[in-house]
């Protein structure tokens, strides 16, 4: 994927679910895998054309307690101008090893992202930008399906009312593939996965069972995407 068709899948994800508005100022939330990078690319260039003026922050939550090196995330931060904190927690250790939780995923996300939003706040942002891309969403929804019973997945713009803060996805229009050809054609410096369990996760499961059956019946992706944005984000 070239740069500029990263930039027009954004914008209208941008135009269609009116995420960006005058004066706003965006914390990027930045894991460093491949999707959070992308993200920073797409709205630090769109930050300089983009009729409505915004400003950006980028916010990366340590689990490891410092062990992780985001040294060279913090160098492309610099390279597009973009802000760049570190929250270091100790989340990992807390979920892994103090409470051994046997289902970590949601417990290691309702952390990362209260972190992430505490440290929004501080810096005065009155938005938080997340990575999720089109496969991310259509997961979801077969992980709502299989283990909750019920027709759901990520919305496009949700307030976050305790918070006072708009949660935004503007990678929603992104295949995967296009990220991953997007990475290894800019070389972005992806960091490795701080969870330990990354690669067995539900998620994982059901991303498999997605790619099998998109093989065996072509297109079945795109129609369950077009079925979320015809319903799929009610709560």
């Amino acid at each position: 994927m070239e740069l500029q068709q990263l930039y027009s899948y954004t914008r209208r994800a941008i135009s269609d679910y009116d995420m960006i508005q005058d004066g706003d100022k965006i914390a990027i939330g930045i894991s460093g895998g491949k999707d959070s990078l992308c993200l920073l690319y797409a709205l630090a260039g769109l930050r300089r054309f983009y009729p409505n003026k915004f400003e950006l922050v980028a916010i990366t939550v340590d689990l490891t307690n410092g062990e992780m090196d985001f040294s060279k995330v913090k160098a492309l931060c610099d390279e597009l101008d973009v802000e760049y904190h570190v929250v270091v927690t100790d989340i990992r250790n807390i979920v892994f090893e103090q409470r051994g939780e046997t289902n970590p995923c949601s417990l290691c996300s309702k952390m990362r992202k209260g972190s992430l939003n505490d440290k929004a706040k501080e810096l005065g942002c009155n938005k938080t930008a997340f990575a999720h891309h089109k496969d991310d969403i259509i997961e979801t929804m077969l992980l709502s399906l299989i283990y909750e019973g019920r027709f759901h997945s990520f919305k496009p713009v949700t307030y976050l009312d305790r918070m006072d803060l708009t949660l935004i996805r503007p990678l929603m229009y992104v295949p995967e593939m296009d990220v991953i050809g997007f990475q290894n054609k800019n070389d972005l410096p992806v960091a490795k996965p701080q969870c330990e369990i990354d690669g067995h996760t539900k998620r994982e499961y059901v991303k498999n069972l997605l790619r099998q059956l998109n093989n065996e019946n072509p297109g079945v992706k795109d129609r369950f995407f077009t079925a979320i944005l015809n319903g799929g984000f009610e709560e």
